[in-house]
């Protein structure tokens, strides 16, 4: 059997669809009692936290309930302040807590004099009743991925039933609520305990699927809508998958084609496609061993994919292809985090039934990428979802647009590993309101890899003016490590060595 290991990369989906009347009826929330952060936490001083009730089930809102975990970085202009800014860093999984408590380094002094940063845990995880499932569960699946026949195949769907049930027993009930209709119904009464009659949200990766929600359910509460690096709740699993696979091989030609022209890059007199593909060929036969024991071509691809994330890591990735090819002790990360899957097959009709069907994809995708064939993060969200014993709670659908929604800003990159680009213009196509901007590069958060898609969010945020229709960001790559090393000049939350998340 193939393997591949899925390492964690926090820094990167929703209930039944309602009409936004019905999800408006919601009761109002009290205000939030914010205090001083827990010593223990090591928040940045001035920060400030608190903790909001949600319903587990938002259709019986007078049934149980969860504590949302937030966090609050007040405008260090308050004399200027603009209102909240609620944020959210991507995953299924990422902490909107921990960007709250970097946000001073994350955002620009433009956003920050002027808006409250808020950050909360998304319901399942992190400090909001993280989602536990059974490690060794986990650990079976990740080596379950890449069924080769029949009887492999049905190993892998009785795995994902027994961890999905795991998570059952040790979560309770919360593991099947935890679609991003939810996540945005939570941001809602977040923003009615805020005291705030309209918000607005930045978020990147997976934090734009939560936006996108909001602004379905709730358009008449949104000031401002900035979302980055753009998933697509309307892909079907043929979209999903050739997208994917198609920005994996598209970023990895960039990388290559860099190293071509950068005399800095250790492969650059070799060629790092020619490395590459040596590389996987002997993988392929079973003879490119590392740690002492063969490694997997999809462990290849797998390991390369975090690089893709920020070019600045680059110089790292050619290095590191060259310790692949003389055998060096490999950094395997761990599987993924506990809540990522109940939120991805929550959202995602990606049960594809019989196994001739799972092989035809698989070997498609291959066809369309015949470098880095699949995208490890689209194929482990394929294959970790089969058989998973609940329903899709918010089945994909194109986003239905509101007359009522302000000006929107959405950007993605050129080439972007995670979320692929045509996933940004299809969102486009569904929100009349919204200004697309490309940044020409390659990488995810075109926050932290362009200067100029940074100053069009932070001029969108604080005056609410979006670029021309049609702009375009150049693209930037590092000439040196030194180059490398210095950039971004603000912190980035988004992974870069460490394979496959969303997000």
């Amino acid at each position: 059997m193939r393997r591949i290991t899925v390492p964690i990369a926090l820094l990167a989906l929703f209930g039944p669809a309602v009409p936004a009347a019905a999800a408006q009826a919601a009761p109002p929330s009290p205000s939030i009692a914010w205090t001083a952060c827990d010593p223990a936490e090591e928040a940045p001083e001035g920060l400030l936290c608190a903790t909001i009730k949600v319903p587990v089930d938002w259709s019986k809102p007078g049934g149980p309930t969860i504590d949302l975990a937030l966090a609050k970085r007040p405008a260090t202009d308050p004399a200027r302040r603009i209102g909240s800014l609620l944020i959210n860093p991507g995953g299924p999984g990422g902490s909107g807590v921990d960007f709250a408590y970097f946000s001073g380094e994350a955002f620009s002094p433009a956003v920050t004099d002027r808006f409250d940063v808020v950050g909360f845990d998304p319901r399942g995880q992190a400090r909001s009743s993280v989602i536990n499932c059974d490690s060794e569960l986990i650990g079976a699946q990740a080596i379950r991925l890449y069924p080769d026949d029949h009887a492999e195949y049905a190993d892998l769907r009785a795995t994902n039933k027994a961890l999905a049930l795991s998570c059952r027993e040790l979560s309770g009930p919360l593991v099947k609520y935890v679609d991003t209709a939810g996540v945005a119904r939570d941001m809602d009464a977040i923003r009615a305990g805020l005291g705030e009659k309209k918000i607005s949200y930045y978020g990147v990766s997976y934090g734009t699927m939560i936006g996108q929600q909001y602004a379905e359910l709730f358009p008449g509460r949104i000031r401002a809508l900035a979302l980055d690096s753009n998933m697509d709740h309307a892909q079907t699993i043929a979209g999903y998958q050739k997208w994917e696979t198609l920005a994996m091989e598209g970023s990895f030609l960039q990388f290559t084609a860099w190293c071509d022209r950068t005399e800095a890059c250790a492969l650059h007199e070799q060629g790092a496609l020619a490395h590459f593909d040596e590389l996987y060929a002997r993988a392929e036969a079973g003879e490119l061993i590392v740690d002492g024991a063969p490694l997997p071509p999809e462990d290849l691809v797998n390991w390369v994919f975090g690089y893709m994330y920020n070019p600045n890591s680059w110089f790292d990735l050619a290095e590191t292809l060259i310790y692949i090819q003389e055998g060096g002790e490999s950094a395997r990360g761990e599987p993924a985090p506990n809540g990522y899957l109940p939120v991805m097959c929550s959202d995602f009709h990606f049960d594809v039934g019989a196994f001739p069907v799972m092989r035809a994809i698989e070997l498609a995708q291959n066809r369309l990428a015949p470098h880095t064939r699949l995208n490890p993060l689209a194929w482990s969200d394929l294959a970790s979802c089969q058989n998973w014993p609940w329903e899709v709670t918010n089945p994909p659908h194109r986003l239905r647009a509101s007359a009522k929604l302000p000006p929107i800003l959405l950007a993605n990159s050129r080439w972007d590993v995670a979320t692929p680009y045509e996933w940004g213009t299809s969102l486009a196509s569904q929100l009349p309101s919204a200004t697309f901007l490309t940044y020409d590069g390659v990488g995810h958060g075109t926050y932290w890899r362009s200067d100029c898609a940074r100053a069009a969010i932070d001029t969108y945020l604080v005056e609410l003016r979006t670029p021309k229709k049609g702009t375009h960001c150049p693209a930037v790559f590092p000439s040196s490590p030194v180059t490398a090393q210095a950039a971004p000049t603000v912190v980035d939350p988004l992974p870069e060595l460490t394979g496959p998340s969303r997000r």
